[in-house]
């Protein structure tokens, strides 16, 4: 205990300050990622196709731009770097709680994700440069218990009251979470970069990041690696967009609502936001004792523990619509996660040129781009194939199609209205199949990562 305490004062007033600016920034991303495919389909009226898209567009950003946005901010310093990825999270949250018009917010996420994308890299660049060899681990420790708690307390306590008054309020707390970060950044947060540092040279910058993209990208043993193990990350992109639509339409948490008011003298009901709350707590009651027991263990066999875990989590979803299964679903999934990431980085270390290792580790979110990029598409698609299609048919044959219009959950308020049992609705879909052919992708990245450690992959780990 002692010890602990002492590495609690051996950090700065600056390194708590950044800690404080990763919460509230993860919080009011995952705040607003916990309804925003619901907001778009069910209160803006858009296709499931059409949010696949944005999507598939703007999480790629955040997972891209930090090797952009790490390398300016050396050139043109973390304090002024920070203030404009603010002054961008702040104005994207804004324009999309006021926008209804598919371009209009489709921009407005764009310039979130320029925000999100440039932040992502300073504050773990910060607390590098505020940390040192003894407190390093611990510091870090505290920055991904932030990430964590952010999302979890967030779309647990804030999002469900701000949703009962109206949705784009979500987006408006999002919005004020970062935008008003302007204020301490600029009064409190200290440049960590000598000034003689900061050269402002965008040009030699951009230069020798784009020199580094083609290095990484010339080498297709270390990309090919990245591309099958972002296959898993298809899967994790479901639970921001074809879950929250799932259990919106499918899951009743009647069950679950009476046994935690039982419990607790609340009026508590689960609702699609979270599911972020689910695979956060999770990882925060978890990740240590995960991490501690599977130190033991070489990367590449850990990392295919934790697929299989994740995908037999994906499998679960596909055995009914109960509660208590999909809760058991997420948890295992989640597991699966906070088992292979960790050792995903490990293994990166060893097919990276010995030369070159620092440059191409910093390309390993790369899993992000290609997963983000295929699963919110795929996934759209998929389910309104499977699952909305099914139904929607069902509905106009027994209303003898009669022009209906709206979201699948206005549809099946009508169909209900007019008589139709919403069981038998429900039994169309194909949520089975759907929850299968994920399950099926995790198996592919299972035997696609064996194949490639076999014939490919490094004998180390």
């Amino acid at each position: 205990m002692k010890k602990i305490k002492e590495l609690y004062h051996s950090f700065s007033p600056q390194f708590w300050l950044v800690i404080v600016f990763e919460f509230f920034e993860r919080g009011s991303y995952y705040g607003m990622m916990s309804i925003l495919s619901v907001y778009m389909t069910d209160i803006l009226g858009f296709s499931k196709e059409s949010v696949g898209i944005i999507k598939s567009v703007i999480q790629p950003l955040l997972y891209f731009l930090p090797i952009l946005a790490g390398s300016i901010a050396d050139r043109l310093g973390y304090r002024k770097t920070l203030m404009i990825a603010f002054g961008l999270l702040g104005t994207g949250y804004f324009l999309t709680s006021q926008m209804t018009t598919y371009s209009a917010v489709f921009i407005s996420l764009v310039i979130m994700g320029l925000g999100a994308g440039t932040f992502k890299p300073l504050i773990s660049g910060t607390i590098a440069k505020l940390t040192n060899e003894k407190n390093s681990t611990f510091g870090f420790g505290i920055f991904y218990w932030s990430i964590n708690f952010g999302a979890f307390l967030f779309p647990l306590v804030l999002v469900p009251i701000l949703k009962g008054i109206a949705w784009e309020l979500v987006i408006v707390a999002a919005a004020l979470g970062t935008g008003l970060m302007i204020i301490p950044t600029f009064f409190f947060y200290k440049e960590p970069i000598d000034k003689k540092q900061i050269q402002g040279k965008f040009f030699e910058s951009l230069k020798d990041i784009f020199l580094k993209i083609y290095q990484v990208a010339t080498n297709w043993r270390f990309i090919l690696f990245i591309f099958i193990y972002s296959w898993f990350w298809i899967l994790y992109f479901q639970m921001f967009d074809s879950v929250l639509w799932y259990v919106k339409t499918f899951v009743d948490a009647s069950a679950l609502d009476n046994a935690v008011n039982s419990v607790l003298p609340i009026n508590w009901k689960f609702d699609v936001e979270h599911i972020t709350v689910i695979n956060a707590l999770t990882i925060i009651v978890l990740q240590l004792f995960v991490s501690k027991f599977v130190e033991r263990f070489k990367a590449f066999p850990t990392i295919i523990a934790g697929l299989v875990f994740a995908t037999i989590g994906m499998a679960i979803l596909s055995i009914s619509h109960s509660i208590w299964i999909l809760l058991l679903g997420i948890i295992t999934f989640s597991f699966g996660e906070m088992v292979a990431h960790p050792k995903y980085i490990s293994y990166l270390g060893t097919i990276a040129p010995e030369d070159k290792k620092a440059t191409y580790m910093g390309f390993g979110f790369l899993y992000g781009v290609f997963g983000s990029a295929i699963g919110g598409v795929f996934g759209a698609w998929l389910y309104v194939r499977l699952i909305d299609n099914p139904m929607i048919m069902f509905i106009k044959t027994q209303l003898n199609n009669i022009q209906t219009k709206g979201t699948i959950n206005e549809l099946i308020v009508i169909a209900t209205n007019n008589g139709i049992d919403k069981s038998l609705i429900l039994e169309q879909a194909h949520t089975n199949q759907f929850w299968l052919i994920f399950a099926f992708i995790g198996i592919f990245a299972i035997i696609s990562l064996l194949l490639y450690q076999k014939f490919i992959g490094s004998s180390k780990h």
